[in-house]
């Protein structure tokens, strides 16, 4: 069985949401070895929640929503799709996502062009709110994408809020360039932090066996 890892790597010059420096992640050694080999090494790291590939609550953009610990492991661990839309060149709307056979449930991962590039892409495809709004209709479970953010001009923030007020979880931060289109088992780990809007995950995805 096949498995590709979808997680950004975590390090110092990593791309961070609109480059903004305060975004970064601080690791700092705070022990080291000694000049002889002796002794052990202590890092500490400071880290932004939606840093890299990283699961949004309902907390993020709904005051009185769900934080990360609420959303259930069975939510992420499960079925996904992957769809290919690097033909898409600024935002996924309701069109595009009407050539696609979306079903009740489903758990889908956009391919896009933002796989194909590592620093931050501040026009990146986003998805806009009648795609936003197409996904609620159809009862989707969840939505994953590889951007940072799952929208980026949208004042109102009307994709986020569509999404997360409908119980549809969001995964951002995906790296999707050597995924083919298809059926996949996702296991999406945020880490086990309490009373906070989102947190940083390891995303795996596995083949399905061929029949």
């Amino acid at each position: 069985m096949k498995v590709y890892d979808v997680s950004m790597p975590i390090h110092r010059e990593m791309a961070v949401w609109k480059d903004n420096h305060k975004r970064r992640p601080v690791i700092t050694i705070e022990r080291d070895f000694n000049p002889d080999g002796t002794g052990n090494r202590v890092t500490r790291v400071a880290l932004d929640m939606h840093t890299g590939t990283h699961v949004d609550a309902p907390l993020h953009f709904l005051a009185d929503g769900d934080s990360i610990e609420q959303v259930t492991l069975d939510r992420l661990i499960r079925p996904v799709k992957v769809l290919d839309l690097t033909a898409v060149r600024e935002k996924i709307t309701r069109s595009e996502l009407e050539d696609y056979r979306i079903n009740l449930g489903d758990f889908l991962l956009f391919k896009t062009r933002n796989s194909f590039r590592e620093e931050f892409d501040h026009d990146f495809v986003y998805l806009d709110r009648t795609g936003a709004a197409y996904l609620a209709e159809k009862g989707i479970a969840g939505v994953g994408i590889d951007a940072l953010g799952i929208e980026r001009t949208q004042a109102d923030h009307a994709t986020h809020k569509l999404l997360l007020g409908k119980g549809i979880v969001i995964v951002e931060g995906l790296r999707l360039g050597d995924i083919p289109a298809g059926d996949y088992f996702m296991v999406a780990a945020p880490l086990k932090l309490q009373g906070v809007e989102a947190a940083p995950a390891r995303v795996l995805l596995f083949e399905l066996p061929q029949n």
